[in-house]
Order: structure tokens, then C-alpha cells, then sequence
């Protein structure tokens, strides 16, 4: 590969995403490949001020105030477009922790479409291929919980609300016909679907 190819991993918490990037990491680089992880948040130079605003919301739902956090994400994303991903190596592998298809997830109010427009009309990068782990509520709902951190979300506080929320992303992906793992079983397996796909990517750049 000339350019680096840009691999967006997002889901529920507790779906075990973090860990299956890492497996993947792992197997990529065994075959040789340059593997370049990021996340979202690390690279977000606005996210103390949309984390205020998170807070808010949590307190106090809106869909004005939704609406802001959903432009300020992409305005953030933006920027990660502009001024990270293309210091990354050329024919480098990047892999994301959480990009746009996040917000299928963790926004209530604003309908996902309408999120994706506000990141696309702000030349949000398109990932090569978007990945959804998913797998069933009550399996990362405990996982979740089992953590030290615990579910670790300001947006997400009962059960009924991670299992609307699992239920939005798998349908948001369905919708947009992107490519989704699920993480039910051992890592080893979901790591042999993320590779699989893309390797598929990879033979057709």
C-alpha cells in the first residue's frame, strides 16, 4: 500500500473493542505490517470542553444540547483528519478506537443519520472499513461491570439503556451495510474476522 489504510473500530461498552484491537494489532504485525493505533479520545484537542457538555446532558437531556456535543465531536474529528492521520507512516495500518460510528451508540436525542451528516459535511475521513463489535447486552453489560473502571460512561447508567443503545449501533451498521464482529466467543475467534476483512480490504486497494 502507497497511503495508509484507516480501520475505525467503535461499539457498546463492554464489548471487549480495546482488547480485540490489540489482538489484531498483534496479528497484523506478525505478518509484517506497520500498525499504528490511535484513539479518538487521545487525539481530540477539544474533548475537556465536550466532556463539560457531556456532563450536562447527562443531567439534563436536550436536543439543542445533544446537537452541540454531535458538532463538536465532528468538529474534533475533523481536526484528527487534518492534522493526525497524515503524519501517520505511507502504506501504514491505522487502527482507531471510536470515530463517528460511536454516536449510533452513546447520542439519544439526535438521529444517527443527521450525525453522520455533521461529520461528513466537516470532511470528517471516511475509514476504509468500519468495524462494530457488538455482542449480546448482558454479556458487555457484565464484562463492563466486572471492570475495575466499572461501565465507565457519563451518558449510560441502567441496563435497559446499554441494550437500546447495542440495539441502535447494530442497526446503524446494518443500515450502512458496514462490517460487524461479533465478540461473543474467544478472542481468537473475532480476531480471525477483523483480519479476514481486512486482509479483503487491503487486496482491493
Amino acid at each position: 500500500m502507497k497511503t495508509s489504510l484507516f480501520i475505525a473500530l467503535d461499539g457498546p461498552k463492554g464489548t471487549g473493542k480495546t482488547t480485540l484491537a490489540e489482538a489484531v494489532t498483534r496479528a497484523l504485525r506478525a505478518r509484517g505490517h506497520t500498525v499504528i493505533r490511535l484513539s479518538e479520545k487521545a487525539n481530540d484537542p477539544y474533548r475537556a470542553e465536550t466532556m463539560v457538555l457531556v456532563n450536562a446532558l447527562a443531567r439534563k437531556p436536550s436536543i439543542a444540547l445533544e446537537l452541540e456535543i454531535c458538532q463538536r465531536l465532528a468538529l474534533s474529528r475533523a481536526w484528527i483528519s487534518q492534522h493526525v492521520l497524515p503524519k501517520q507512516p505511507a502504506g501504514s495500518i491505522i487502527l482507531i478506537d471510536r470515530w463517528y460510528p460511536s454516536d449510533a451508540a452513546f447520542r439519544r436525542l439526535i438521529p444517527f443519520d443527521e450525525a453522520l451528516r455533521l461529520n461528513l459535511e466537516r470532511q470528517v475521513r471516511v475509514p476504509d472499513l468500519h468495524v462494530g463489535v457488538i455482542t449480546d447486552p448482558e454479556l458487555s453489560w457484565a464484562r463492563a461491570a466486572a471492570r475495575t473502571r466499572g461501565l465507565g460512561s457519563t451518558v449510560i447508567q441502567a441496563f435497559h439503556e446499554h441494550a437500546a443503545a447495542t440495539q441502535a449501533f447494530e442497526q446503524a451498521f446494518v443500515d450502512h451495510a458496514w462490517y460487524l464482529c461479533r465478540n461473543d466467543g474467544p478472542i481468537e475467534a473475532a480476531t480471525l474476522q477483523v483480519t479476514a476483512a481486512i486482509a479483503e480490504v487491503m487486496a482491493k486497494v
